[in-house]
């Protein structure tokens, strides 16, 4: 019987060498534990106190009155819903929950709003009807499955959505009339693990619905939810990104994003008759990551991931001529929504240099008015840093982007390097606070990297790191570290990685491979090892995820996985590693940090723990996230800087 590598060093540590004695405080009324987390000075405190108190105001949706909009922002802790009543003016408050707001979707020919809201970060949100006049929420779920992909009929009267109550594990479509939520109906009981979630209404109550698969593999089908059969648009087609818009003009047609043909998505528009189709925005190079039509479905405006930075156009539903829209601030842009006259656009827009606010784009006259101006603390955000974009060459040389953030003065700088989750997301220049601080206070350079298996550059890049191929995105690491020796103003002995989920996967991987060249390692939610991973994320996801890293179940799969878990090689990792986890966190359990932990310990190495009890993946409580940012700016003066005295 072969023994993980992690039980048996673990079994020799205990035999060869005493664990030294565990520091545990815990902040924030017990709800955030920490272990051999050093106290935090004063004087830090005081000195980022105004970067933990920026915030931003991201779109939610345009008022039934058609002259406000509503946002989401914080004034306490979490996300609250407030709506503006016109440019500049205040944000009215108006919900006042322990737990953030989530998706907001506003009724058709209503006043009345849905929105979703989970418990601790346990992620089974729960959608509720909200008035937004008395201020009262009713519960239109069970209270109990995970809910979210809210989509109103035409005209108000019925919402589906995407929820687990069949079984806890099916991602399944359901229908509810706001009137009578205990006579909610399931609509599609999804086959096997795949996620299923509406997309559009028709006139006539059919459903456009989306199935994804991976990646890589996405589908479009239209539902009778009356009959509860489905329609498979791409039936006998190879595998493709496909992501549905919605139905045109005359229900005759449907609108879906594909990158079937060429690497980038392109907008498509489907004749359901004779299955006759026309592709827009080849020629444009990126994927359109995002489209909106208007309410009469004849125009529509797409959202192009232009190397990270959004571009919009404009098109007619019949022509489909783009028209690129004029005047629009350099961002991200993050959501988008047409008035019901179809003649504004709200959006939301953040950039390295300004969090992210909500604007309206008035169509005709080809104008931008900026709505919210979100609060940065204070600081002077004239010096706030905007990146480099660069492209380094990897092991096999593929040509890997990264954005480069490099502080004022002289180098050579330490250098923080920062890897997305995802893994098939992408690292996009938005605005960081974080980055600002690691910049300002620290003097270090931020690098974040896209390595192989970001999405954005097209679909042969985003499969690159699939299956048997994982360990070549860190790979990548090891090249970019090869690329920081080449630059004189980049100092190569002082690097630090730092990563979420997928990332701190990567984080800990960087450590295993590249303990020679690195100082420090933070893992925040991460995969310590994909079979443990694979065995305990929540029901509803596990096949999903199988897609992307490979199934467990399989001989050969499994001890590969085993194999390149950082877990199974905390022999080489020789750095000091800072763990943060949420303590209801549905996709990367606990159990993930905590054998990560213990077996650190085991061998005597510097390990740093955080444990928030009110959170999932990820801390969204605002006094979770301030005490997470400063442990974390002190466990890199310490180890990457090389200030004060080691802990152990």
């Amino acid at each position: 019987m072969r023994i993980p590598h992690a039980a048996l060093f673990l079994l020799l540590a205990s035999l060869s060498a005493p664990v030294p004695a565990v520091e545990k405080r815990s902040a924030n009324d017990g709800q955030l534990l920490m272990e051999d987390v050093p106290d935090i000075p004063d004087a830090l405190r005081r000195d980022l106190r105004r970067y933990e108190n920026t915030r931003s105001a991201a779109l939610a949706d345009w008022d039934a009155d058609g002259k406000r909009l509503y946002v989401r922002t914080r004034f306490g802790e979490v996300d609250q819903l407030h709506r503006v009543a016109r440019p500049g003016a205040y944000r009215e408050q108006l919900t006042f929950f322990d737990e953030p707001i989530g998706s907001v979707v506003r009724r058709p020919g209503h006043r009345t709003l849905a929105y979703t809201r989970d418990a601790g970060g346990n992620e089974n949100a729960q959608i509720f009807l909200f008035d937004p006049d008395s201020g009262e929420s009713r519960l239109l779920s069970d209270g109990e499955s995970r809910n979210g992909a809210l989509v109103w009929s035409r005209d108000g009267s019925q919402l589906a959505f995407q929820s687990t109550r069949r079984n806890g594990a099916a991602n399944d479509i359901w229908i509810v009339d706001p009137e009578q939520p205990e006579q909610a109906r399931l609509a599609w009981a999804a086959p096997g693990g795949n996620w299923w979630g509406p997309a559009d209404w028709s006139r006539d109550g059919w459903l456009l619905v989306q199935e994804y698969v991976s990646s890589t593999d996405s589908r479009v089908h239209l539902l009778d939810p009356i009959s509860r059969k489905a329609i498979d648009l791409h039936d006998g087609k190879p595998a493709a990104r496909r992501y549905a818009v919605g139905f045109g003009r005359d229900d005759e047609t449907v609108f879906y994003l594909s990158d079937e043909v060429g690497e980038f998505t392109q907008l498509v528009r489907r004749e359901l008759e004779s299955g006759e189709e026309v592709r827009v925005g080849e020629t444009l190079g990126w994927d359109i990551e995002r489209a909106v039509l208007s309410r009469d479905r004849k125009h529509g405006v797409l959202a192009v991931n232009a190397g990270g930075l959004t571009e919009l156009y404009r098109f007619d539903t019949r022509r489909l001529r783009l028209e690129k829209l004029p005047e629009v601030p350099v961002g991200v842009i993050t959501r988008l929504a047409l008035s019901d006259d179809g003649e504004r656009l709200a959006l939301t827009i953040d950039s390295p240099t300004s969090p992210g606010d909500t604007y309206v784009y008035d169509l005709d006259d080809e104008e931008i008015e900026r709505w919210t101006f979100s609060e940065v603390g204070g600081l002077d955000t004239s010096g706030f840093v905007e990146p480099e974009t660069i492209r380094f060459p990897s092991f096999d040389g593929l040509e890997v982007p990264a954005f480069v953030y490099t502080p004022a003065g002289e180098g050579p700088h330490p250098v923080i390097v920062a890897i997305h989750g995802g893994p098939e997301a992408q690292a996009r220049p938005r605005f960081s606070s974080t980055y600002q601080l690691w910049l300002a206070k620290l003097g270090a350079a931020v690098i974040v990297p896209n390595v192989r298996g970001s999405a954005g550059y097209g679909k042969t890049y985003v499969a690159l790191d699939n299956g048997f191929q994982r360990e070549t995105s860190v790979f990548d690491i090891g090249a970019l570290l090869d690329w920081i020796e080449t630059r004189d103003d980049l100092d190569a002995s002082r690097v630090a990685v730092i990563g979420g989920s997928y990332g701190g996967y990567m984080a800990l991987a960087s450590a295993v491979h590249y303990s020679d060249r690195l100082r420090a390692a933070v893992d925040i939610v991460g995969i310590s090892n994909f079979v443990t991973f694979l065995e305990n994320t929540s029901d509803y996801r596990r096949d999903l995820r199988r897609v992307e890293y490979g199934d467990e179940r399989i001989p050969e799969m499994r001890e590969f996985l085993e194999e390149i878990s950082p877990s199974n090689n905390v022999e080489k990792i020789r750095i000091p590693v800072f763990v943060v986890q949420g303590q209801n966190d549905p996709r990367v359990p606990a159990s993930e940090a905590e054998q990560m932990v213990a077996a650190l310990r085991a061998l005597g190495e510097t390990v740093w723990y955080m444990n928030a009890l009110n959170e999932g993946h990820g801390y969204r409580k605002k006094e979770n996230r301030d005490e997470y940012r400063l442990a974390t700016m002190l466990f890199f003066q310490r180890y990457l800087l090389g200030e004060g005295a080691p802990d152990n």
